[in-house]
């Protein structure tokens, strides 16, 4: 369980009045545990690496420090610049800035791809203090004369570990030559494997490292179930359990975009508070249905795991498997989107017959059973489930549970 704050005040970290006042009109009034841990260490100009789960506050905890040392006659041009994976983070960060900005003096900007380049010029022309982006975007803007990095004082790199699996590397070591070394940088990740720790290596002096991750590497207070279904009636099942669960909002993961164009063409008119997201969506597209699901004006978003690292929405009650994803390690980043911050989620995936095996990885990698579900006057069938096999050999109770899974009438 991730405790939703401390007792800790944010009065007792030492942050300046106007930025307590701004925590107070947000109702912010208690850090937590990575806040806790790492804005001290931020704010004696300490480099940190901060590992913790998504949706334990990480966001503010970079934030708060830069925006508690801003100073308004400092250099012309950018002095903080944040790199992150995808474009919805860079939206939602740079918002979450301006939220807690203490005053309206300090200007925030998000750039990306997918929208017009000039529109980004045009404003870094007239004057960014605190610049979020991801790495090609930022580049693209380097090279193009229009962002200029030698007044950088503070650098961060969020959701280190995902910006290196999507092949980042390249990108962020360019940008960060260009970064005044005489710098501070903290680095915020879920984990830190050998990639993410040669970054640190190379990039950061001395680095205070603070690990809030738990040994599990799932949130415990997510309920994590599954339905075995055939491939041709999960739509039929999903329309049952989302009736029966009701979710406040959930995410639906698709392994593939087009199946993510089917599934919300058949889906809309019977949820017409849905939306889809992938990455073939125009970046307009894609502000407008997260906008909307941010907004709570859209209950059932339908996503890949292209875009899903970048949702991160605290009233996500639900998150369903349409579809098991390939990479096992990706089912830890879909079912994180639930959960946030201490309140509980729920986690179903949708496993065809033929999935047992499948199912079994994820289950080791999480180290956990996951409890099968049953719908009332709902039963899968599979061409398999002629085939019986009435002695499975002896194997672990976990392997041993799927083998028969597998090929028996449900």
């Amino acid at each position: 369980m991730i405790p939703t704050a401390t007792k800790t005040t944010f009065a007792d970290l030492h942050l300046s009045k106007p930025l307590l006042r701004v925590l107070a009109e947000a109702n912010y009034h208690h850090p937590t545990p990575i806040q806790e841990e790492l804005i001290p260490h931020a704010l004696k100009g300490r480099d940190v690496i901060g590992q913790a789960q998504t949706g334990t506050g990480k966001t503010a905890s970079f934030l708060l420090p830069y925006l508690n040392s801003w100073k308004e006659n400092g250099p012309p041009g950018p002095t903080a610049l944040i790199l992150v994976p995808t474009r919805e983070l860079a939206v939602q960060v740079a918002e979450e800035a301006k939220k807690l900005c203490p005053t309206h003096h300090i200007k925030t900007m998000a750039v990306y791809g997918g929208t017009r380049v000039v529109s980004q010029m045009k404003a870094l022309k007239d004057g960014i203090d605190l610049v979020v982006g991801t790495p090609g975007r930022v580049l693209d803007l380097i090279a193009r004369g229009s962002l200029h990095l030698h007044g950088i004082k503070y650098a961060v790199l969020d959701e280190a570990d995902r910006m290196l699996d999507i092949g980042f590397r390249p990108d962020i070591e360019k940008i960060l030559r260009r970064v005044p070394k005489e710098r501070q940088t903290l680095l915020l990740s879920a984990t830190v494997p050998d990639s993410v720790m040669r970054l640190t290596t190379r990039y950061m002096i001395d680095p205070f490292h603070i690990n809030l991750c738990p040994d599990e590497p799932t949130v415990s207070k997510i309920r994590q179930t599954f339905y075995t279904v055939d491939q041709d009636r999960k739509f039929e099942l999903l329309l049952r359990v989302l009736v029966k669960e009701r979710p406040r909002q959930a995410i639906v993961f698709c392994r593939r975009k087009r199946d993510a164009d089917k599934l919300f063409t058949k889906l809309r008119p019977k949820v017409p508070r849905c939306g889809a997201m992938h990455g073939d969506l125009q970046q307009s597209q894609r502000d407008r249905i997260m906008a909307g699901f941010r907004q709570g004006k859209v209950v059932v978003l339908i996503a890949t795991d292209v875009v899903g690292r970048g949702i991160d929405v605290v009233g996500i009650s639900h998150v369903i498997n349409y579809d098991l994803p390939d990479d096992i390690e990706n089912y830890v980043h879909r079912i994180g989107r639930t959960g946030r911050i201490g309140n509980d989620g729920v986690a179903i995936s949708f496993v065809t017959p033929e999935e047992g095996d499948h199912l079994t990885s994820i289950e080791m990698q999480v180290n956990r059973l996951l409890e099968e579900e049953r719908m009332p006057n709902f039963e899968a069938y599979s061409p398999r489930a002629k085939k019986v096999d009435p002695e499975p050999k002896a194997a672990s109770p976990v392997f041993g549970r799927r083998s028969v899974k597998k090929y028996r009438r449900l």
